[in-house]
């Protein structure tokens, strides 16, 4: 099988309480983590999740946004960080 390394940038937003959204604005899906290496961590997974159907299924996906347009929206509590995942397909 062929391998896909797909890699999307990522907002994650600090709630008050400390835990983290992660959030994939190409391509509307979000989860969540009590910390960020949590948020990563289940970033990483979901994208993973997310290609293996898009893959499996040929869904049609989103082409990743450069970070850069996406910087300057982000508010005070917002990290933006790439996040990749590789899928066989």
């Amino acid at each position: 099988m062929k391998k896909y390394q797909f890699v999307y940038p990522v907002i994650f937003v600090q709630n008050e309480d400390g835990s983290y959204q992660a959030i994939f604005p190409d391509l509307n899906i979000y989860t969540d983590g009590k910390n960020l290496t949590e948020a990563y961590l289940y970033a990483k997974d979901l994208l993973r999740a997310y290609f293996s159907y898009a893959l499996k299924y040929e869904t049609e996906y989103n082409r990743p946004t450069k970070a850069e347009k996406l910087i300057p929206k982000c508010k005070s509590n917002e990290t933006i960080m790439y996040v990749d995942a590789v899928v066989e397909g």
